[in-house]
């Protein structure tokens, strides 16, 4: 039998091919995914720009010198299986590579999940290496789940971050790339508070001016070239781009004016200046596992998951107003998808799902 994977050039993240390996029997412990479907999004592209630095080209080795596979999140069935905690025909959710199938060695975590427990993975953050069992359900359900999820999931713990940090004192929260799935999300959490005492900016390109101006949970859109309308008082900036001419405008527009600069996403991956020197805090890197780890530690586990889960089910019941589905068929259709994403010229209002 043949197995088909997409790679990812490490140095060049734009170039991609399909490649073709027999697959390997199982050993005793192990089981045999076929993924049914994953979403693509601007998270995979960050992933990818990443991927050294925070150890996401680890998750899925190649045994490939600068090939490498992007992590997705998806559902896979269990298609073969001589591990006892995992039978054949389970379906589970979670974090996938961008290929057909995926060996695991499953065991049970002793509350209903599954944890992939290959000793590569033993040192990775254990929020992407377990998965969850799950029933079938419409198409357009799971779309989302794999849509959705992971980058709901992203903004509602940025959220949660920002309050448990009293918004670092802020009057007013600057949200860069307000049109990706993450921003938008994360706008729209911060928008719920009734009594909230900040102001919600969110910044865009002009081409998704209405878009997000649509989304109705900002008080204020502006283009990238429009930074310095950005009112002069105490200000945290969340940034999902990574453009280094943007991010250096909005530190030397703000000044001390900035409390806080966070860096979540690289959509922007090809603008990103490493090292450079900016104005005001220097920008730190937002971790959401590590948000998890101190919820689960506080609270005890399993109520922060339960937190995400109502809240990103929550924001997806109007993804209808916001969100188009576009369904791709096999992993040939990928390499068009990721390459359209970043090289950023997908339309933020599309969600693209890959049916293997």
């Amino acid at each position: 039998m043949i197995t088909q994977r997409l790679l990812i050039d490490q140095n060049d993240i734009t170039k991609t091919r399909l490649h073709r390996l027999p697959q390997r029997a199982l050993d005793d412990g192990e089981a045999r995914l076929v993924l049914e479907t994953c979403a693509l999004t601007a998270n995979n592209v960050t992933y990818a720009a990443v991927g050294f630095t925070t150890g996401y080209w680890t998750f899925f080795p190649t045994g490939m010198e600068g090939q490498g596979l992007v992590p997705v999140w998806g559902v896979a069935e269990v298609a073969e299986s001589r591990a006892d905690a995992l039978p054949q025909g389970t379906r589970l959710y979670g974090f996938y590579p961008l290929a057909e199938e995926l060996i695991i060695t499953p065991q049970s975590d002793g509350h209903g999940m599954i944890v992939d427990a290959a000793p590569h993975r033993a040192d990775l953050p254990a929020v992407y290496n377990r998965y969850a069992p799950v029933k079938r359900g419409p198409t357009e359900q799971e779309h989302l789940r794999a849509l959705l999820q992971p980058l709901l999931a992203t903004s509602y713990l940025l959220f949660d971050w920002l309050v448990d940090h009293a918004v670092f004192g802020a009057e007013q929260i600057v949200i860069g790339s307000a049109s990706s799935k993450t921003g938008l999300g994360l706008c729209k959490f911060l928008a719920e508070p009734t009594d909230r005492a900040y102001r919600i900016v969110g910044l865009t390109s002009p081409a998704n001016h209405d878009f997000v101006t649509g989304l109705n949970a900002c008080d204020e859109v502006l283009d990238y070239d429009q930074i310095e309308q950005i009112n002069q008082v105490p200000s945290v900036f969340v940034d999902m781009a990574g453009n280094g001419a943007i991010k250096a405008a909005l530190h030397r527009h703000l000044g001390d004016n900035l409390k806080h600069s966070a860096a979540v996403g690289l959509s922007h991956w090809d603008k990103f200046e490493p090292g450079q020197k900016l104005a005001g805090p220097k920008p730190q890197f937002f971790f959401a596992p590590a948000q998890i780890a101190k919820r689960r530690e506080e609270w005890g586990p399993g109520v922060i998951e339960a937190r995400i889960t109502e809240s990103w089910k929550r924001i997806a019941q109007s993804a209808d107003q916001w969100l188009t589905i576009k369904e791709h068929q096999g992993i040939k259709s990928a390499a068009a998808v990721f390459d359209e994403l970043s090289q950023g010229r997908a339309n933020p209002r599309d969600g693209h799902v890959i049916r293997m």
